[in-house]
C-alpha cells in the first residue's frame, strides 16, 4: 500500500510516541494508530520485532490487536517466546484475533504450547489460554483437561473455570444495551473493544445512552472509568464509518473540559461539518480564563479540527467556519492553519 510522505511522517511521529515513558502518550498513540489502521501495521510490525524496550514493542502488539490485520499474526508467533512477559501477553492478545480465520490451525498450535509449557511465567500462560476460550467447547476441552492437573495453582484454577463463567463480549454489551451496565466499567470497555466491530449498531448506540446516565449518577472519583467506557463505543462505532452517536460526541465536547482521546479519534472519523463548532469552543476554552493551558488536548482538538476539514472539503466560505471565526477569531487562527492547505 502506498503511503504519502505527509502520512508516513504522522505514522512515524506516532510510533514515536508509543516510546514515551508517559502512558498517556502512548495511549493517544494508540488510539490514533487504530484510526489510521491498516497504513501502520508494517511500522507496527517493525516496532513490535525490534530491539526496542518492552513497553513500545507491548504497546506496538496492542494496537495490532485493536486493528486487526492479519499481518501480525506471524509476528505474534514468534513475540509468544520473547524473555519479556508484558511483550509475550500483548502477543497472545494480537493473536487471539486469529484462531477462527484461515490459519487457525497454526495459531491455536502456538497458543496451545504456550499455555501448556510450565516454563513459562504465569501471566503468558493465562494470556494464550484466554486467546483460546473463543474457541468452541469441545475444542478447548482436551487443553482444560490437561491444565486441570498443572503445577501452577493460577493456570489450574483459569483452566477449572466453566466456559458459562468466562464473560463472553458479546453477551456483555447485550446485557449492557438492555438492562443496562454492570458495576465494572473496565470489563464493559475491554467487552467493547473485543467485541465492537461485530456488535450491531443501534445496540452500541444504546451502550452510549445508558453509560452516559450511569456517568451522571456517578461520583466524580468514579466517572472517569465510565467515561472511557463510552469512548470506547463511541470509537467502534466510528471505526465502522457509523454516525449515529455523533450528537452525544458534539454534547460531550461542550459539557466536559478534556476527553479521553477516542472520543477525538472518533470525531476525526466520522464528524462533520456540525461538529467543527464544538471543537473550536472545546479549543478556545481549554486556554480560557483560570484555566491550565492543556496542550495535548488542545493538539488532539486542532488535528481532529483539520481532518474533517480535509475530509469534508470544507471553505472559509462555509457558515458554519464563518460563525466560529466570528465568535472565537484567535481559536480560529489556530486551528484553522493547515486545515485545507489553504489557510
Amino acid at each position: 500500500m502506498a503511503i504519502k510522505a505527509s502520512s508516513a511522517r504522522h505514522i512515524d511521529a506516532l510510533i514515536e510516541d508509543l516510546h514515551a515513558a508517559s502512558a498517556a502518550t502512548r495511549d493517544a498513540a494508540v488510539a490514533r494508530l487504530t484510526v489510521v489502521g491498516a497504513r501502520a501495521v508494517e511500522r507496527l510490525v517493525a516496532l513490535a520485532g525490534s530491539a526496542a524496550g518492552g513497553p513500545a514493542r507491548a504497546t506496538a502488539f496492542k494496537t495490532l490487536e485493536a486493528i486487526g490485520d492479519s499481518r501480525a499474526l506471524d509476528p505474534a508467533l514468534r513475540a509468544l517466546d520473547d524473555p519479556d512477559a508484558d511483550v509475550a501477553v500483548a502477543a497472545a492478545g494480537a493473536a487471539r484475533l486469529f484462531v477462527r480465520g484461515p490459519r487457525g490451525a497454526t495459531a491455536v498450535d502456538r497458543l496451545t504450547a504456550a499455555a501448556l509449557d510450565g516454563r513459562r511465567p504465569d501471566a503468558v500462560r493465562l494470556a494464550a489460554l484466554r486467546s483460546l476460550r473463543d474457541l468452541d467447547a469441545r475444542t478447548i476441552a482436551p487443553l482444560l483437561k490437561a491444565l486441570a492437573a498443572d503445577a501452577s495453582a493460577a493456570v489450574r484454577d483459569d483452566a477449572a473455570r466453566r466456559r458459562d463463567d468466562v464473560s463472553d463480549p458479546a453477551d456483555v454489551l447485550s446485557r449492557a444495551a438492555d438492562q443496562g451496565p454492570a458495576d465494572d466499567a473496565g470489563a464493559l470497555r475491554q467487552a467493547i473493544v473485543d467485541a465492537g466491530r461485530t456488535a450491531p449498531l443501534p445496540q452500541l448506540l444504546k451502550i452510549v445512552e445508558r453509560v452516559r446516565e450511569r456517568e451522571t449518577a456517578e461520583p466524580a472519583a468514579r466517572r472517569a472509568e465510565w467515561t472511557a467506557a463510552r469512548a470506547a463505543a463511541h470509537l467502534a462505532l466510528a471505526e465502522r464509518g457509523s454516525r449515529l452517536a455523533l450528537y452525544d460526541l458534539r454534547e460531550s465536547l461542550e459539557s466536559t473540559a478534556r476527553l479521553p482521546v477516542e472520543f477525538v479519534a472518533a470525531l476525526s472519523l466520522v464528524g462533520d461539518a456540525g461538529c467543527l463548532e464544538a471543537i473550536a469552543g472545546a479549543y478556545a476554552r481549554s486556554s480560557g480564563a483560570g484555566r491550565t493551558r492543556d496542550e495535548w488536548w488542545r493538539q488532539h482538538l486542532a488535528d481532529a479540527f483539520r481532518t474533517i476539514v480535509r475530509r469534508e472539503k470544507i471553505t472559509r466560505r462555509n457558515a458554519v467556519v464563518k460563525r466560529i471565526e466570528k465568535r472565537w477569531k484567535g481559536a480560529f487562527e489556530e486551528v484553522w492553519a493547515g486545515g485545507t492547505g489553504k489557510a
